[in-house]
């Protein structure tokens, strides 16, 4: 897989962050650069980490699947696709993120990586070396996070919806070429 596809999955797996971050700014009465650090890093860090867990899982389950890889691949990623476009129709709370601490942190980042998990196992279906696009996927998720938090006051949630659906379109759109490619 070449780096710019790893790159269109990092953004399309950073939508659900780069929501939550947007939603965050604008939740943050006092808005400082700490506050977007704070949520960027964590929400990198666990983009990175959990397709790292997947990866590991996938390699035991690699040989038994070999001749459909690219069809769990494909179907995994339609499957995340599908959910981050149905979930951008959901009316939301705010106040599920009204505060920085790090319980709400923890559980944010862990809600907003799920996703990637399934994109790590799909890694190691097409035995993909991990340490590329976890790094990419780490970075890309802490910058557009990073970015979000800041100019969350400004777009307000008007955008937040149609990167979700942005992002499900990258990943549908990545795991359809990861079938064509193998057929």
């Amino acid at each position: 897989m070449d780096i710019v596809a790893i790159l269109f999955i990092a953004i399309g797996l950073a939508m659900d962050a780069l929501a939550v971050s947007i939603t965050s700014g604008i939740t943050i009465k006092q808005q400082k650069i700490n506050h977007a650090l704070k949520i960027g890093l964590s929400f990198g860090s666990f983009q990175a980490f959990i397709p790292l867990i997947g990866w590991l899982a996938g390699l035991s389950l690699r040989e038994l699947i070999s001749g459909v890889d690219h069809w769990i691949a494909f179907g995994l990623l339609s499957l995340i696709g599908c959910k981050m476009i149905y979930e951008s129709t959901k009316i939301r709370d705010d106040k599920e993120i009204r505060s920085l601490n790090v319980f709400v942190l923890l559980l944010l980042s862990i809600a907003t990586s799920i996703d990637a998990l399934a994109v790590g196992l799909s890694f190691a279906f097409l035995k993909i070396a991990i340490a590329t696009p976890i790094i990419i996927i780490g970075v890309v998720t802490f910058v557009l996070s990073f970015f979000g938090v800041l100019v969350g006051n400004r777009l307000g949630h008007f955008f937040e919806s149609k990167m979700e659906i942005l992002g499900g379109l990258i990943l549908i759109g990545i795991g359809a070429k990861i079938l064509i490619e193998h057929l």
